[in-house]
């Protein structure tokens, strides 16, 4: 690939981002109508995954001359069966996203680009195809809603039965989807280490305005099926004798949890720190549970932190920074952070200025969603602003 003249033209084209997308899929469902089918019908869904192409070929465009660039096809096109992406449907893809960047480029698209950018396409599209075709697993698990547990208003918990074994590691997270929310999935984490009855939890947030998670927190009921994505995730715990330093906040308690359950399995030589964060009592439905870990393992120590009575959600994370900031030994520690994207890059960023060795701190990468409740850039100037995170939708890495 001709990676100077790719890179090039792309800089040309990400100051007219929102024009991009929206020729892209005026082109494709003009020439392809039964490839609408296979996208969600609702505005609101259709914007989000607008952002996301543009966010995906972002992050590719990045990474044209990174030796991860292949792996990351791979796993993409993996995950992509689950949206029915058949291999004839790369051409059409491809076919009219080089009319959207020509047609954003305008007189700097050359023959020359041209061609840079139909080799490029191929080589995404092989990559990918291979990366489906290679891959063992089912395109999606079905799973059925065994139990319905709900917390307030606004939190969910279900036990999912899935129809064959769901090979993962504690920690991970899976893409969810509904038939009540058609062609939508969303990434939830899975709350428990594997059990020999093979059920799952997913622990569920209402997000406003989020019609899945809405679906899943006030709507489905046991005995309703749910499609499972293939697990993905690195954010798994290191067995390697150091101490484990463990941040939750909200619902980002689930993978926590998962991972807790494996270290009561298997118990560590070394100390494991537990910070709980929580924006108001209804984000510590787990606190017996905790409590009682506390109790009954030496090697855990719990910390809770939530606002004063009265006080604004955000004094939750000022004083866990101030909690962080009074605990040492920082160098020898591996961490491991969950919760909504902001909180996790805001204390990622604390705990490498007390001394964590960036290399061992452990969250995740902004799956499929982030950055969902945040406007739309319309614009040149708001898409630099607010660039939707090219993490949008990585199959397999985290870190």
């Amino acid at each position: 690939m001709d990676v100077e003249i790719l890179k090039s033209s792309f800089a040309v084209v990400e100051r007219r981002a929102e024009h991009t997308v929206k020729f892209f899929y005026a082109h494709l469902f003009w020439h392809h109508p039964a490839l609408r089918e296979l996208f969600p019908a609702s505005p609101g869904e259709a914007e989000r995954q607008r952002d996301r192409l543009f966010a995906a070929l972002t992050r590719i465009v990045a990474r044209l001359d990174d030796e991860h660039l292949l792996p990351y096809l791979h796993d993409l096109g993996r995950d992509h069966r689950k949206y029915l992406v058949a291999p004839e449907h790369y051409a059409a893809v491809g076919t009219s996203l080089r009319a959207a960047l020509a047609a954003a480029c305008g007189d700097a698209w050359t023959p020359a680009t041209d061609k840079a950018w139909a080799e490029a396409f191929q080589v995404i599209a092989d990559a990918m195809t291979a990366g489906a075709a290679a891959s063992q697993d089912p395109p999606w698990w079905d799973a059925e809603v065994v139990r319905h547990l709900r917390y307030g208003d606004d939190i969910g918990v279900l036990t999912l039965l899935p129809h064959a074994p769901l090979p993962y590691l504690p920690g991970q997270y899976v893409s969810v989807s509904s038939e009540r929310v058609p062609q939508v999935w969303r990434p939830y984490s899975l709350g428990n280490a594997p059990r020999p009855d093979r059920t799952v939890d997913l622990h569920v947030s209402r997000i406003d305005g989020g019609r899945l998670s809405t679906a899943l927190v006030r709507e489905t009921a046991p005995g309703e099926r749910l499609r499972l994505g293939a697990p993905g995730g690195r954010a798994v715990l290191r067995r390697d004798g150091r101490p484990i330093s463990l941040v939750a906040a909200g619902t980002g308690w689930a993978p926590v949890r998962a991972m807790l359950e494996e270290l009561v399995e298997r118990p560590p030589d070394t100390a494991v720190r537990l910070f709980v964060v929580a924006r108001d009592a209804a984000y510590l439905y787990d606190r017996p549970l905790i409590d009682d870990l506390a109790d009954r393992l030496g090697w855990l120590s719990v910390s809770y932190l939530t606002p004063a009575p009265g006080g604004h959600p955000h004094q939750a994370t000022e004083r866990l920074a101030t909690a962080l900031s009074h605990r040492g030994l920082w160098p020898d520690q591996d961490v491991y952070l969950s919760g909504p994207a902001p909180f996790v890059e805001e204390i990622a960023h604390l705990v490498r200025e007390l001394g964590a060795d960036p290399a061992r701190v452990f969250h995740d990468a902004a799956p499929v969603g982030a950055g969902a409740g945040r406007p739309r850039p319309l614009g040149f100037a708001e898409w630099f602003l607010d660039p939707p995170d090219p993490h949008w939708h990585d199959p397999a890495a985290r870190r």
